[in-house]
């Protein structure tokens, strides 16, 4: 098995080592494991592509790349040039330093690259790490993905549904914000909503006595609806959501075909 792997924290980031074990334990002896990672950080810039400028990458070692894009571009310039047209069999983004549940998935760069994939007709599975208080004092914040991922992968890949119309599902997985002994299962979930939060903006003067604005996140730790994937991650369960980059909302179209008629 050939895998791709991509983040958006960027080439060096700790969790994109976490990702590099999981794929080699999927991959096996005899499989190959592909990194094309951003040079630098691009949380929060979801599908973006740099359509509207160049971008270099460069080889760090065998089988190991970094570009200067998004992680969208990662899986473009992985497919048509490093791998110069040849397809891996699975991609696999993260794993993210946060959740990227709820209404965080909207805007993760590491979504970004997993709808990238399954747009291109890939297998795709996106993978971060819920942080809190269960996970300050560990050893490795990333603990519960690193000794639950493979297995989460290996279950998706042997009994998950992959469809082939052309939005191909993708999923979703998100590990709880506690110790990898104290992980209760994986729950299948839909993307929950954080209702009386959003991202914001903040404007704050420099040292120079110019006026920038911070972009804000919302408090994480609190539940969406109950079986909603931020919900069973802080119950302490694994969260698996299938999901399409189509964006239709399918079930208003007969209504609203009748009421413009």
């Amino acid at each position: 098995m050939r895998i791709l792997i991509t983040n958006d924290d960027g080439i060096n980031a700790p969790g994109l080592e976490v990702l590099t074990a999981i794929a080699h334990d999927i991959a096996g002896e005899t499989g190959e494991v592909w990194t094309v990672a951003p040079a630098f950080e691009q949380s929060g810039v979801g599908h973006c592509i740099s359509y509207s400028r160049p971008m270099m990458i460069a080889k760090l070692a065998e089988r190991r790349y970094a570009a200067e894009g998004s992680p969208a571009d990662c899986v473009l310039a992985a497919i048509y040039d490093v791998l110069d047209g040849a397809k891996p069999d699975l991609v696999l983004s993260g794993v993210n330093r946060g959740n990227n549940a709820a209404e965080n998935t909207l805007y993760s760069g590491t979504i970004g690259g997993a709808m990238e994939a399954a747009l291109q007709g890939i297998p795709a599975i996106a993978l971060s790490q819920f942080m809190g208080r269960g996970t300050d004092d560990l050893a490795s914040p990333f603990e519960a993905a690193a000794a639950h991922g493979a297995g989460v992968v290996r279950a998706l890949l042997d009994k998950g549904i992959w469809t082939q119309d052309d939005y191909r599902v993708f999923y979703n997985v998100n590990f709880p914000p506690v110790a990898a002994a104290q992980v209760k299962g994986l729950k299948v979930a839909a993307q929950g909503f954080r209702r009386d939060t959003a991202f914001s903006c903040e404007p704050h003067i420099s040292p120079t006595g110019r006026r920038y604005l911070w972009i804000k996140g919302g408090p994480q730790h609190r539940p969406t609806l109950p079986g909603t994937d931020a919900a069973v991650n802080l119950e302490g369960y694994i969260s698996v959501t299938p999901m399409r980059a189509d964006l239709t909302a399918h079930d208003l179209l007969s209504q609203l075909t009748v009421q413009l008629a």
